[in-house]
């Protein structure tokens, strides 16, 4: 049985091999200096706040080691998140794969550890849609670096 974890691997593989490849054969320039997030489903459990009853749907990034301390540091620099001016240099959106609706966003992360137990949430009985990915936005350089699209249930 091929599990969540196990597609998200597969997936990473299948890219860098297909990167590798490409680039080899074509001068396409420099690689991007980081790669793109593996995101992968851990757990989906309900949550009970004073705005309602909802599923949140956690997941984490499998490559985030390979993101820089430097990348989630204090920005204050740059514009705030709200009233929070010390926000992230570095933003995580959730986007619903085929509408590229904005499901939830993330901008004081502080870590790349902090990429495990990302999350978004749905009122309860809603049905989610079928894959999701994340955009990470590097605000110091405009990079933005998107993930696959990940499974919303296990």
């Amino acid at each position: 049985m091929i599990t969540t974890r196990s597609r998200a691997i597969l997936a990473a593989l299948t890219v860098s091999a297909s990167v590798a490849i490409a680039g080899s054969s074509l001068a396409q320039g420099p690689p991007p200096p980081l790669p793109n997030p593996v995101l992968y489903l851990i757990k989906v459990e309900p949550a009970t706040t004073p705005g309602g009853t909802f599923m949140r749907y956690y997941y984490d990034v499998l490559n985030r080691n390979a993101y820089p301390a430097a990348l989630f540091a204090a920005a204050p620099g740059l514009p705030p998140c709200g009233a929070n001016t010390n926000s992230s240099r570095t933003w995580v959106t959730f986007f619903a794969n085929r509408s590229n609706q904005r499901l939830q966003g993330f901008c004081a992360l502080g870590s790349p550890n902090n990429l495990n137990g990302i999350w978004f949430a749905l009122p309860e009985g809603e049905i989610p849609p079928s894959y999701v990915y994340i955009e990470m936005h590097d605000r110091q350089t405009n990079t933005k670096y998107k993930s696959n699209l990940a499974d919303t249930v296990m």
